[in-house]
């Protein structure tokens, strides 16, 4: 069975940084394509960045230059590190693995059928 556990949420005052992990168990990571979303309440899921099997990243403009996903195969873990932060960054924070057959690039509007979630860790900003 997949599963997927964010940690590293919490509250931060806005310029501060997060650095959010995912452990995954049960899915072969290392060849795994990986995804870090966010929820904002009354919002669209959206996704954050993307990062392959070869360590190639992609992020979404809204963070470019803030944040970074890396990953660490060795421990099954992923990374988003989260610097520069603002208020409207507040949301929920989910890892995501694409499943198999599922194309690995930053796809927007991709279903959540076709990634294996975490059960999100909350990130607040306050100003």
């Amino acid at each position: 069975q997949v599963q997927l556990v964010e940690s590293g949420g919490g509250s931060v005052q806005a310029g501060g940084s997060l650095r959010l992990s995912c452990v995954i168990s049960g899915y072969r990571f290392s060849t795994a394509c990986m995804a870090w979303f966010r929820h904002i309440p009354r919002k669209e899921r959206e996704v954050l960045a993307f990062i392959d099997s070869f360590g190639t990243t992609e992020l979404d403009e809204s963070v470019k230059g803030r944040f970074s996903i890396s990953r660490d195969n060795a421990k099954n873990t992923l990374y988003l590190q989260m610097n520069t932060l603002k208020p409207e960054d507040t949301a929920m924070y989910y890892c995501a693995a694409y499943k198999p057959g599922v194309p690995c690039a930053l796809q927007r509007g991709l279903g959540p059928g076709n990634f294996y979630w975490g059960q999100g860790t909350q990130v607040t900003v306050s100003s």
